[in-house]
């Protein structure tokens, strides 16, 4: 008799809690989550709304969606993305304004964009050149890779690159950043173009960084140019100096000293004439 007491109340229990949760408020979203596609239209229906709608607006990545805010009072709404990418993918929710205030989320995913810090690096022979990728969008990647690559395939080091390959190499990983040290550089083997790729659930995206490897010398010949600059100045200056300077006697002075004394002179016998 106390099982039979004990079950009927744990039904009546079971009943209550049913009925409970089938008035909860519910929103529908459609689609659950996208991938693979190149637009698309959310949706949000929601059904048993505790109180009245007083309106409702759509975030992405907890931002609100500028135009997205309406005062309307009806239970569906929608938010269409014209194109899917990188600028556009992420964690979107619809929210409708009522007491409490409900909310759910669906997810736009999109293949990684991945772009090298920068395209172009130099490093010198013996030194160490450091080469980093980017990566932007949802979700974030989970496994990064790169590569050597090479038009001629017998280039020594052409191929995937691992981590710690001939303790040469050293790879360093974060969701949306990835880091290739390349140590001991050689101008014939290291000298050429990488590849990096990050990998998510819905794609690939790569891009590829030039390295030029420069001489051990390569540092003198700056140098070098200014020591010769400077010489070649010296010089100039020197027999533009020595063209400037007179002669110490010059081709007119003699003459001249040669007629003063002569006026001198009859000056003197005109006046011992007079006299």
């Amino acid at each position: 008799m106390r099982r039979k007491l004990l079950g009927a109340i744990f039904t009546m229990c079971i009943g209550w809690f049913q009925a409970e949760a089938s008035t909860d408020p519910t929103i529908m979203t459609d689609p659950k989550e996208t991938g693979n596609l190149t637009a698309a239209t959310l949706s949000c229906n929601l059904t048993n709304p505790s109180s009245s709608i007083k309106g409702h607006y759509w975030t992405r990545n907890g931002k609100i969606i500028d135009k997205s805010e309406s005062t309307s009072d009806q239970p569906y709404t929608e938010y269409r993305i014209e194109k899917i990418d990188y600028h556009y993918a992420g964690i979107y929710e619809c929210v409708f304004r009522s007491e409490p205030q409900v909310n759910a989320s669906i997810e736009v995913k999109a293949p990684p964009h991945v772009v090298a810090y920068k395209h172009s690096e130099n490093a010198n022979e013996k030194d160490k050149a450091v080469l980093i990728c980017v990566s932007h969008g949802y979700p974030m990647y989970t496994d990064w890779t790169w590569s050597k690559i090479s038009e001629d395939d017998s280039v020594k080091g052409a191929g995937p690159i691992t981590n710690g390959t001939d303790d040469k190499y050293e790879i360093k990983n974060t969701p949306n950043k990835t880091t290739l040290y390349i140590k001991d550089l050689n101008i014939e083997n290291d000298m050429g173009i990488y590849e990096c790729r990050g990998t998510n659930v819905v794609g690939t995206g790569q891009d590829q960084i030039q390295l030029r490897v420069r001489s051990q010398l390569a540092a003198l010949w700056p140098f070098l140019g200014i020591v010769a600059e400077v010489i070649i100045l010296v010089t100039i200056i020197f027999i533009y100096e020595k063209k400037r300077k007179p002669d110490e006697i010059t081709d007119g002075a003699a003459p001249l000293k040669s007629n003063a004394a002569t006026n001198h002179k009859d000056k003197n016998v005109r006046q011992r004439n007079s006299n």
